[in-house]
């Protein structure tokens, strides 16, 4: 606030150096305004002998032998005189006259042809002060608004770090690495292509989910090759202004032509190279003649001439063909979320500068972040970090990668809602029965954790990760057990609480839209190997299920339905057995929880091993419950909290309630 009230009194200023210049020269202008009593040369004479004048003054005019005589009479204001004209040859005597009654006589500019410097000051000085301070005020405001005058320019950026980055920064993404590092050898020696005729491509598309490295790897080809790097991105080219954004586009391409070699890096260039014409109403003026002189740019420089264009989406199925053509964006490399490989090398990127506890286990966190992008692993290491230091910790410990995981995925730990034991019961076992059918059935994927804690819209959640990082593409059996999985909540409520709730709602979602979809688009139903319906996430233009088409009869329609039913009772039933198979694995689990809350994937190992957890000494099951066990022992002021464990503090907690009862 402070500051935006200097700002304020910033730009008004120069509009107050106006005023207070318009103030002096109209109060300069008024002092010389003043009031003059013509008399002739007898009351002159005649004011004189009866003492009533002050002074006179005798000024020759313009005319000759004319003379002007000016005085102040008793009883005058200040800008107050009289005025009388004279010949020469009546100077002599009114001027012997006026001495002989002891009265001054004062002669200005004896040769006529000058000028008054009183007459310059009153008339020539204000008027040279009003001009300059109207020229400063001018200029003050056209370098003020100096940005608003040049929104023709473009709004690229050449960024400070583009060179810094190279690819041993770029944890994973060897396969990408190896499509662009011709890029930096044609950046480095373009000649050696200009030789064999061999024409670089002139832009890359980068296409890839959100987070996954796409403007890391862009500048890591510019500083390989050491070229400037230029970054702008999509939605900087759009503007109000029909034509703006293509004036920008010019601009753009004239700059990097004047720094070439270079590198150019539009990020989500679908905010401008969507196709045109597309959606409800037709196009849009501006984004399309901003793609129009894009396109003509594009082809407007040569082959092997320098310059790079590198752009980003994770929408490329909106972009414009003609955007994708060859001569344009002639190469398109997909970035994909990173494998348990690459996902330990980007962590060991972002664990340099972090203290890291002897029993963090990167490669074991890589194997249990299956879907994490390099952004959220970031984001992973980062939340640990903050952890670890609210905690007052000396390093990162493994409990802390792990709630910070849960924080990534759920949000935080809602440890201040007090539960009451039939809700945590009934949590225990629908979280149990989701937790069975993992373990039982043969293509479900690995259950890693089960928790009753409250997180974000979640009263308690089963953490599973894929066997492999095959996560693109799944078989039949394996999405008949994530359907069988999804079920397996209310199964168990149904079997062993002889009730259900609503808490089974989000898994109905996901389960009847993976049976949806295996009837409608991957044909695994008895109705065929044909696709009936197409992802709703196509239809951007028009808004998802918006106006959308069926390309079947309502007969098939019905027959889709009935095809989802039949998938999900299916799982339903299998469901049901498996649990009344398995009710004491159910029951084991549900008591754990109630006892633990959060029970991970080597504690559950054990208890369908040896039907109980024999190492009782802290791990990360133990988590939220030493967390409210810490943060009782720090509002209680016991010393070295931090490091307890959980039984310690709970002695000590003991140990102070006891000392204050005695008090």
């Amino acid at each position: 606030m402070k500051k935006t009230n200097q700002n304020t009194i910033k730009n008004l200023f120069p509009y107050l150096i106006l005023v207070v210049v318009i103030f002096v020269v109209l109060s300069v202008l008024n002092l010389g305004r003043t009031t003059v009593h013509e008399i002739t040369t007898g009351e002159l004479m005649s004011e004189i002998a009866n003492k009533n004048v002050t002074e006179i003054t005798i000024t020759p005019s313009s005319e000759e032998s004319v003379y002007y005589i000016d005085g102040k009479l008793n009883g005058y204001g200040e800008n107050e005189h009289f005025r009388a004209t004279v010949v020469e040859a009546e100077i002599d005597s009114i001027t012997k006259y006026a001495e002989s009654n002891n009265l001054k006589v004062y002669e200005t500019n004896p040769d006529p042809g000058t000028i008054s410097w009183w007459y310059i000051i009153i008339n020539i000085v204000p008027l040279l002060i009003l001009v300059g301070a109207t020229y400063y005020i001018f200029m003050k405001m056209a370098n003020s608004n100096k940005g608003s005058m040049d929104f023709g320019k473009s709004r690229a950026k050449l960024s400070s770090d583009g060179g810094k980055v190279r690819f041993k920064d770029v944890a994973g993404l060897k396969e990408e690495k190896e499509e662009v590092a011709e890029l930096i050898d044609f950046l480095k020696n373009p000649k050696k292509f200009q030789r064999l005729g061999a024409r670089i491509p002139k832009g890359v598309l980068l296409v890839g989910p959100p987070g996954t490295g796409k403007t890391l790897l862009a500048k890591a080809v510019a500083g390989e090759a050491n070229v400037p790097f230029y970054f702008i991105s999509g939605s900087d080219f759009v503007e109000l202004f029909v034509g703006v954004g293509a004036s920008r586009v010019r601009d753009m391409f004239k700059e990097a032509k004047r720094n070439a070699p270079c590198l150019i890096f539009i990020d989500e260039i679908d905010a401008v190279g969507r196709q045109r014409g597309s959606g409800i109403g037709g196009g849009h003026d501006e984004r399309e003649q901003t793609l129009n002189q894009l396109l003509t740019e594009m082809d407007g420089f040569g082959a092997n001439e320098g310059i790079i264009i590198i752009a980003a989406t994770n929408r490329p199925d909106v972009l414009d063909p003609a955007l994708l053509r060859p001569g344009r964006f002639d190469r398109q490399v997909t970035v994909n979320l990173p494998d348990t490989e690459e996902r330990e090398a980007i962590l060991e990127v972002h664990a340099k500068n972090k203290i890291l506890a002897p029993n963090v286990n990167l490669k074991s966190i890589s194997q249990r972040t299956s879907g994490f992008s390099g952004a959220d692993l970031e984001n992973l290491m980062n939340e640990a970090a903050l952890l670890a230091v609210r905690k007052d910790e000396s390093a990162i410990t493994l409990q802390d990668i792990d709630e910070a995981t849960d924080r990534v995925l759920m949000g935080p730990a809602k440890t201040s809602r007090k539960l009451s034991d039939d809700v945590k019961w009934l949590t225990a076992v629908h979280e149990s029965g989701h937790a069975v059918l993992g373990l039982k059935l043969k293509d479900a994927m690995e259950v890693q954790k089960i928790t009753i804690v409250p997180r974000g819209m979640a009263g308690g959640y089963t953490a599973y990760t894929p066997k492999e990082d095959n996560i693109s593409r799944y078989t039949k059996s394996e999405m008949i057990a994530m359907i069988t999985s999804c079920l397996g909540g209310r199964a168990a409520e149904e079997l062993f609480l002889d009730d259900i709730t609503t808490g089974a709602s989000d898994d109905f979602k996901r389960a009847t839209g993976l049976a949806r979809s295996m009837v409608t688009e991957y044909g695994m139903s008895d109705l065929g190997p044909i696709r009936y319906e197409a992802n709703s996430s196509e239809n951007v233009f028009l808004g998802r299920d918006y106006n959308k088409t069926k390309n079947y009869s309502d007969q098939v329609a019905l027959e889709i339905d009935q095809e989802a039913r039949k998938i999900i009772m299916e799982c339903y039933e299998n469901a049901k057995k498996i649990l009344k198979e398995n009710k004491d694995l159910v029951m084991l689990l549900s008591h754990t929880l109630i006892e633990r809350e959060t029970i991970t994937k080597e504690q559950i190992d054990e208890l369908v091993r040896t039907g109980k957890i024999e190492d009782d000494s802290f791990d990360i099951s133990d988590e939220p419950t030493l967390t409210k066990l810490r943060e009782e022992a720090k509002a209680m002021k016991i010393k070295g909290y931090s490091k307890m464990t959980k039984e310690e503090l709970e002695q000590a907690i003991s140990d102070a309630k006891n000392e204050m009862e005695q008090e």
